[in-house]
This record gives C-alpha cells, sequence and structure tokens, in this order.
C-alpha cells in the first residue's frame, strides 16, 4: 500500500501520538483500578485535539472525512500500544453508522460531536457468547412518532461510557438499527470484566425510547465490515509489535553463552512470522482501500483480512510468549497482555472460522 501525501503525515501523527501519549503501564493501572477509569482519557484527549476522532466524519461536521484506510492507520497504532480508547466504538463505527443510516438531523446532532469528542458511541449488537448478528431477538414497536426497544445485548464494547448506543432491533422482520440515549429510564448496563482490560457492558432495554437510523438500511452491513476491516488493521498493529518486542529479546537473552536469536530453529520461525505479518498488512490495507472505493467485493475482502489477521496474531502472541521462554507466561512481561488482546480482538464481529465461512459461502462452497 502505498500512501499519500496526507495519510503519510496522518500516520506519522498517529505514531508521534500514541508513542508519546500510550504505554502498556497506563493498561496495567486501569487493570488495577488505580487509574481511576476503565479507557485512556488522557490519550483519547490527544486524539481528539489531534483531529483523529473526525478521520470519518465529514467536513460539513466538522472532521476530516479521510476514509477507512485513514482510520486503519490510527488502528494499527492502536494495536501496537494495547491502547484503551473508544476509537473503534465511536470514531469507527459510531461515524459510519450514523453517517451512513442517520437523518440530516441526527447526523446534525451527534457526528460534530464525535469528532470532537464530547459524544462516545456503543455498538449493542450480539445476543450471545459468539458473533452471530443475523440472530435479533431484541425487538422494535412502533410508539407515537419513534419506536421503543426491548431485549438483552451482551459483551457491548464502551457502553459504560456511552451516551448513545446504537441497537440491532428487529423491525417487520429485518434488522435494523436504532439508537437510544443511554440515560433513558429503558437501559440497564451491567459492567463485564473483560480478557483484554477493555470496557464491556451486557445491557438490558425495556420500552427504551429509540429512533430510527432510516438513512440506510444497509447501515448495519457497512458498520460490520468497517469494524472488521479496522480489527484486521488493529491486530496486524498488535502481531508487529509483538514481532519488535520478540525480536528484541531474541537479541539480549543468552543461553549456553550465546544470544539464542542465533539458533537457526528460532530464525526460521521469526521469518516466518516476518512473512505473514506482511501479507496480513497487505490484505487489510486491500480491504479498507477496497471499502472506501464501494468495491462490489469489498465486504469478501474484508472477510479475508480479517481471518488472515486474526491467525497471524495469534501466531505472533503465541511464537511471543514461547520465545520469551518462562518468563513470557508471567505478569512480569507485557507481552501476555498482547495475547489476551489479540483473542479478544479475534473474537470481535467474528473470529477466524466465521469470517472464513461466510467468504466460503460467498464463493458457492
Amino acid at each position: 500500500m502505498i500512501l499519500n501525501e496526507e495519510q503519510q503525515m496522518l500516520a506519522d501523527l498517529a505514531e508521534r501520538i500514541f508513542a508519546d501519549k500510550a504505554s502498556v503501564d497506563t493498561l496495567r493501572a486501569i487493570r488495577g483500578g488505580s487509574h481511576g477509569q476503565d479507557y485512556d482519557h488522557e490519550l483519547w484527549q490527544a486524539m481528539v485535539e489531534s483531529g483523529l476522532t473526525g478521520i470519518l466524519v465529514p467536513e460539513d461536521q466538522g472532521g476530516m472525512d479521510f476514509g477507512l484506510v485513514s482510520a486503519g492507520l490510527v488502528a494499527r497504532e492502536v494495536g501496537r500500544r494495547l491502547a484503551l480508547t473508544p476509537f473503534l466504538s465511536t470514531a469507527v463505527l459510531g461515524a459510519i453508522a450514523i453517517g451512513r443510516g442517520g437523518n440530516a438531523d441526527q447526523k446534525s446532532r451527534w457526528l460534530g460531536s464525535i469528532a470532537s469528542g464530547e459524544l462516545i458511541v456503543a455498538l449493542a449488537l450480539d445476543e450471545s457468547a459468539k458473533h452471530r448478528p443475523e440472530r435479533v431477538a431484541t425487538e422494535a414497536q412502533s410508539a407515537g412518532d419513534g419506536y421503543t426497544i426491548s431485549g438483552a445485548k451482551t459483551l457491548v464494547l464502551d457502553a459504560v461510557n456511552a451516551d448513545v448506543l446504537l441497537v440491532s432491533a428487529m423491525l417487520d422482520g429485518t434488522p435494523r438499527l436504532f439508537a437510544v440515549e443511554a440515560g433513558d429510564a429503558g437501559v440497564a448496563t451491567t459492567p463485564v470484566v473483560s480478557l483484554d482490560t477493555r470496557s464491556m457492558a451486557d445491557v438490558r432495554f425495556e420500552d427504551a425510547k429509540a429512533e430510527l437510523l432510516d438513512g440506510d438500511a444497509n447501515a448495519l452491513d457497512a458498520v460490520l465490515d468497517a469494524g472488521r476491516a479496522i480489527l484486521a488493521m488493529e491486530l496486524v498493529g498488535l502481531a508487529r509489535a509483538v514481532f519488535e518486542r520478540t525480536l528484541t529479546y531474541l537479541s539480549e537473552r543468552k543461553q549456553f553463552g550465546q544470544r539464542i536469536g542465533s539458533f537457526q530453529a528460532l530464525q526460521h520461525r521469526a521469518a516466518h512470522l516476518s512473512v505473514d505479518i506482511e501479507i496480513s498488512e497487505a490484505m487489510a490495507f486491500q480491504a479498507l482501500a477496497a471499502f472506501d472505493a464501494g468495491a462490489d467485493d469489498a465486504s469478501l475482502q474484508i472477510l479475508a483480512a480479517k481471518a488472515r489477521a486474526a491467525e497471524t496474531a495469534r501466531l505472533a502472541s503465541a511464537e511471543g510468549v514461547q520465545m520469551h521462554g518462562g518468563m513470557g507466561m508471567t505478569d512480569e512481561f507485557d507481552i501476555g497482555f498482547f495475547m489476551k488482546r489479540a483473542r479478544a480482538a479475534s473474537e470481535l464481529f467474528g473470529d477466524a472460522n466465521f469470517c472464513t465461512e461466510r467468504f466460503a459461502r460467498a464463493k458457492g462452497y
């Protein structure tokens, strides 16, 4: 992927911000409760001030409208630094959902607030432990000029911090996206302890007031495509960070009087992983570009990229832990945090098996 001048400047900006503001130490502090919050507010504010939260927001709403490739450049840094931010839930999923499905009033009310960091959005989609977007029991009913929603969603990313929940619910036999104010009396949120320290919650709706995002009936499909593509790039960034840390460890750790990086077996494994990362990154970039171009096969390219990136991140984290030896299994080393995030991010919006199956079915297998 050859970046244009604007994309390269954005990539450099994101790298500087995350290198300066994001660290695994912050993740440790948030996990331990000493940070007093469940995402990195200082990093998020730096992203807001740099315009990174408005990458997918139109210029007339205060954003940059740079496209999903540019958002992927930020996601790559999120993965490299294990950053805890609502970037995916708000700046990507929220911006895409409202931008595609919102009417003029909804766009006016929410898109500018996403770009300015004043609004946190959460996508309430799944209703079971595994990703099954077509299995929706939550129902929407007409109520005056609007709708009410009743049902339950599980493992909703950033729901605890959200101001607006985007909820999939059945309307006339079809799953549609609705917007629900998080503070509505019909919304009950229960925090869930996640494997990777991300803020998640189960959410129950009981006659909660809702607005239909009726600008595009296919908005939910676009949201899922964007989410999977961004996660693919985040997983690539994670895999690359693990690879870099592991190479450093191999060059420093000595065994039998020599650095273990000189052992041919470990060199072969490192070379294999390096090639996998390059291929996964190329596929992720291609999928992001296909989404931006509105390519007919964009969804297929995204499924392939997500599946490949998930497998690469799994391999990278497993190899990283193993090559660190017994110490790799301890909490003292950061490498274990990457393994946990790789597992969680791979599951979100469909693991490798889910994406591979969907790809195969679309190809007629």
